[in-house]
């Protein structure tokens, strides 16, 4: 079991690379005048690749903690509310693939000031889910 507990700390991880670059993309392809037609491609080039590579990386994560969930049992609040906030980080995951068809439709209406705080979700999500891990508080 501790084989599967270090591949989905590993997987977990990696994801939150991609979580955490993700939306850094988004803010500069928010910034990204008009007439720089070859950057904002670049940048959906880099950001469509990112996605599809950190999808698989997400679903390890989660299929690996439910296997460490099913292998130790489902007990104490704590749990609870960790499978919670990574429920959050799966809608977090999948609006991003909204967001990213949204620009490469040429869609969007959100400016870099909204993309830079929406980069830190994330980052709150992963300091609860740690503290939750670590220290079991109830």
């Amino acid at each position: 079991m501790l084989v599967v507990k270090a591949l989905h700390i590993s997987f977990v991880v990696a994801w939150f690379a991609g979580l955490f670059y993700l939306p850094r993309i988004f803010v500069n392809l928010a910034m990204v005048p008009a007439e720089s037609a070859a950057e904002r491609e670049r940048l959906l080039l880099m950001a469509g690749k990112l996605y599809r590579f950190m999808t698989p990386l997400g679903i390890l994560a989660v299929g690996l903690g439910l296997w460490l969930w099913l292998g130790f049992g489902f007990a104490g609040g704590w749990l609870h509310a960790k499978t919670t906030l990574v429920v959050l980080l799966i809608v977090y995951h999948l609006y991003c693939g909204q967001l990213l068809r949204t620009f490469v439709a040429g869609a969007s209406t959100k400016n870099h000031v909204w993309f830079r705080w929406f980069n830190e979700l994330p980052v709150l999500v992963l300091f609860a889910v740690v503290f939750l891990a670590v220290l079991k508080p109830f």
